[in-house]
Parts: structure tokens; C-alpha cells; sequence
């Protein structure tokens, strides 16, 4: 079958869900984001790049921090919400329930399944997204959404994001274990 050029900007790989959260002009901030992704292992690092006008933007760059909370898919509509709406014309600061670890202007969701509090280590400047790279200083869940000690994937119930057909999607079945289903490939 032969291949056919698409647009450039066709994304056809689903994306995390989270929720950012940072200290804006005194108030916090929750806003959805789908451009997220862990970067570096030891140190733990997490990047997040936000669009250049987002105002949530301005917290982070002014305090060094945000939290990062991942969200249960019972939560889709307040989360599409926070997407939807930026914080310079609306108080998202009340939508959910916030907590903190030790630092001190990255809020984390108590209602999510699994929080991270990240210390901005690089911001990388791109033509329309600030790239914030964060190192993860602390992750928290609650017992519940363990399974041997590790956050299970099927009680934590995080949802994807598709584009260009803008839709949430649960995730899927597990299909292999990684770094083992390939070892009895043969060429």
C-alpha cells in the first residue's frame, strides 16, 4: 500500500489528560492539558508545554513550580472545563479540592487519583508553547489506586485525548508487556 502525505500537523497518537495547576496573581489555577510527557529518569522530570497566551503560564514562570494532577475519568466534564476556560476571565480556583506537598505554589488535585509536584528545572522556549521541564519532588496517590505498591493504571482510570477528532478516550486493554512481548521476534 503506498503512503500518502498528510497535513504535518496531523496527530494521530492519543495524549495524557492532566490537569496543571499553578499559583497565578495570588489565586490558583487548573488548566487541562494533553502536551505532557516524562523526560528525563533520574531525576524524575516531567515536560509540559503550554501555548505562549495561556495564563497559567505566568504562575509557573513566576514561582518555578506546578502541580501536575491526573484525573479518573469520572472527572471529563470539570476537566474539560478548566480546558475550556482561561483563568484570566473565570475563578477555577474553587472547582476542585486542592492540597500541597512541600512546595509551596505547585497545588495538586485531592480528588485525583495521582499528583505531582514539580520544580521547574528548564524552560524551553518554542515559536508558539513554552516547554516547562519539571523535576518531579513528589508523587502522591492513596492506597486504592495501588497494586503492589505501584499506581495501577486500571483503578487509576486516566483518560486520553485523540486529534484531530478532538475525543476523550478511556485506555485500552493491555495488548503485551513491554520489554518482553518482542523477544521471541523473529526476522
Amino acid at each position: 500500500m503506498e503512503k500518502i502525505k498528510i497535513d504535518n500537523s496531523a496527530r494521530g497518537y492519543p495524549m495524557p489528560v492532566v490537569i496543571v495547576g499553578a499559583v497565578v496573581d495570588g489565586r490558583i489555577n487548573y488548566m487541562a492539558v494533553a502536551w505532557v510527557c516524562r523526560v528525563n529518569a533520574d531525576p524524575p522530570m516531567i515536560g509540559v508545554a503550554l501555548g505562549k497566551r495561556h495564563y497559567t503560564n505566568k504562575g509557573i514562570r513566576e514561582h518555578k513550580e506546578f502541580g501536575i494532577s491526573i484525573p479518573s475519568i469520572d472527572l471529563v466534564k470539570a476537566v474539560d472545563y478548566v480546558g475550556l476556560f482561561s483563568g484570566a476571565k473565570v475563578d477555577k480556583s474553587k472547582i476542585f479540592e486542592p492540597f500541597q506537598g512541600k512546595l509551596q505554589y505547585a497545588p495538586m488535585i485531592r480528588n485525583c487519583p495521582l499528583s505531582i509536584e514539580c520544580k521547574v528545572v528548564n524552560t524551553v522556549d518554542l515559536p508558539g508553547s513554552e516547554l516547562f521541564i519539571g523535576e518531579m519532588v513528589g508523587v502522591y496517590t492513596e492506597e486504592r489506586y495501588l497494586t503492589d505498591g505501584k499506581p495501577d493504571i486500571e483503578k487509576i482510570k486516566p483518560f486520553m485525548l485523540t486529534m484531530p477528532d478532538n475525543q476523550y478516550r478511556e485506555v485500552g486493554e493491555i495488548i503485551g508487556i513491554a520489554w518482553s512481548i518482542g523477544k521471541d521476534f523473529q526476522i
